[in-house]
């Protein structure tokens, strides 16, 4: 397990913006579920293609079907890319759909509909769009890449742990990636709103990535973000391992205690502009001043 640093942060970097990164939440929730083949997924789709062209280099949509239960679903993940002529890179990513069930839902009324997914979902998103608006104005000095995946949490609980269909987008992405895309490390953000935000050492991160899991959690030490807790987390299923699989060193930063998961009251209100800054100012620290070689 990586021991704690004493050291404190010396190097400049870009401040982070919890309070902006909060609107970019609250505009995600604003659409309704975004669950794939909703309306209100259309409309975020539309909102992430605008606002990150504003700020990248290029953006590439990434359209896709499967086949699902009953149903066939259109989906598409997001792809913008920073500095894209520098070999050294870093990928960031998050889902960006919502659930289409709130099975943990204790009103079981409910439970067949779907989610506005504040944390599980907007939140990683959030703190991604704001990263990419300081990259627009603070050029990174190494290349990032931003990927949100689509059809994450489409899956259903009930087949018996079968997984095929979660993860959607992260695995396509990782089906088309072409053998010249090889960044350094790969860093998943998902559920990292919650207002009682503690991120634990994630199981498969440590097994896939330990260098880069250490390097994030004493640049957290070292500006002061007490959120990053060196502890053993659970071993999360989640879009990093299709990542992981096909050679992208990459960890989960994940927060799996939220007892509003996956159901109705994963609201804006259970999330906090603290909690994203928190994030948010750990990765500006990496970016800016750990992955230049």
């Amino acid at each position: 397990m990586p021991q704690q640093s004493t050291k404190k942060m010396t190097k400049q970097f870009p401040t982070f913006d919890g309070k902006n990164a909060f609107k970019y939440l609250l505009k995600q929730t604003d659409f309704g579920p975004r669950n794939p083949n909703s309306v209100g997924h259309q409309q975020c789709l539309q909102f992430l293609e605008i606002e990150l062209k504003k700020f990248a280099d290029k953006v590439t949509l990434q359209n896709f079907t499967q086949k699902g239960y009953n149903e066939t679903l259109r989906m598409t993940n997001v792809f913008a890319q920073f500095n894209p002529e520098l070999e050294q890179r870093i990928l960031l990513l998050a889902h960006w759909d919502t659930r289409p069930r709130a099975e943990q839902d204790p009103d079981p009324k409910k439970q067949n509909l779907p989610i506005i997914g504040a944390n599980d979902g907007a939140s990683g998103v959030a703190v991604l769009l704001e990263l990419a608006r300081i990259f627009k104005s603070n050029p990174p000095p190494v290349g990032v890449d931003i990927l949100f995946t689509d059809g994450e949490d489409y899956g259903s609980s009930s087949n018996d742990g079968n997984t095929d269909l979660y993860f959607l987008g992260a695995k396509h992405f990782a089906k088309i990636k072409s053998a010249s895309y090889t960044p350094e490390y790969g860093i998943l953000l998902d559920m990292i709103g919650d207002r009682d935000l503690q991120i634990p050492l994630e199981q498969h991160s440590l097994r896939f990535a330990p260098q880069l899991l250490d390097i994030v959690w004493t640049t957290a030490e070292e500006v002061g973000v007490t959120n990053f807790i060196r502890v053993p987390g659970d071993s999360v299923s989640d879009d990093h391992l299709a990542l992981n699989e096909v050679g992208i060193p990459t960890i989960d930063l994940i927060d799996f205690q939220y007892p509003h998961w996956h159901t109705h009251q994963d609201t804006p209100d259970k999330c906090s502009p603290e909690s994203l800054e928190a994030v948010g100012k750990v990765l500006a620290a990496v970016i800016y001043t750990k992955l230049k070689k």
